[in-house]
């Protein structure tokens, strides 16, 4: 199935392994959008921005969502994101904050609400994925803002997956939980002082155990999810679960 997957974040980490695995498929076709780009392929086309301007994406979302290729299948994958500082409450630069919920809810919301203008009348499958995190089911300390940013990413997606029943848009909307995965912002986490996050030895012995997944595990499950969608009916999903 000829498929164009925009990949938000696709440098490193989850959204690298997530175009990888996309493009093993020489019908597929990849947009990544990120700061810095990194892949090297016939079918990628990078995008170089920075998604926390968010005044960027009020008036361009729609043109670098927008492909003149026809495709049977489009899927927007909203995987940047940030850990931000790893601080209490009290000791957070404002800056900071928000700059957090400028990539971790903002830019992801408009990168929605853009992908279901530009494709309403598209007849083939239209995806979005939104990558969920089990911290923002449950309060972590030293992660105010990346709790709550995850917290409001799984209420939008709850919200869209509930406005496309009730209007039959035919969007196919899920957030997902990748788990606990060996990246960048691992290190960050593991690299914390205990008087910010009190868990940052229970993750260094993750590390330790070899208990991460690698981001090509991951992609893998994203995308046994992503291809058998009608499978999984609940918008909130973790590939812990699979």
């Amino acid at each position: 199935m000829k498929t164009l997957f925009i990949i938000t974040g696709s440098s490193k980490g989850i959204g690298k392994g997530l175009a990888d695995y996309a493009l093993k498929e020489d019908h597929n076709h990849v947009i990544g959008l990120s700061r810095s780009q990194t892949i090297n392929h016939k079918n990628y086309n990078g995008i170089s921005c920075d998604l926390s301007n968010v005044e960027q994406f009020e008036t361009a979302a729609e043109t670098l969502l927008k492909s003149k290729e026809s495709y049977e299948r489009i899927a927007l994958i909203n995987n940047a994101g940030t850990l931000g500082d790893v601080k209490q409450l009290g000791n957070i630069k404002p800056a900071a904050i928000t700059q957090l919920f400028n990539l971790n809810v903002i830019a992801p919301i408009l990168l929605m609400n853009a992908f279901m203008r530009v494709y309403e009348n598209f007849k083939g499958a239209k995806i979005i994925i939104n990558v969920s995190s089990g911290a923002g089911k449950r309060p972590v300390d030293g992660w105010s803002g990346y709790c709550a940013s995850k917290a409001a990413i799984d209420m939008a997606t709850q919200v869209a997956y509930e406005e496309n029943r009730l209007a039959k848009n035919h969007f196919q909307i899920r957030a997902i939980a990748p788990g606990v995965v060996d990246t960048e912002m691992q290190q960050q986490i593991r690299a914390s002082e205990v008087n910010d996050f009190s868990g940052v030895k229970k993750f260094a012995q993750l590390k330790a155990n070899d208990e991460l997944s690698t981001e090509k595990e991951v992609a893998e499950k994203f995308f046994l999810i992503l291809n058998n969608l009608e499978k999984y009916n609940d918008p909130i999903l973790d590939v812990r679960d699979i």
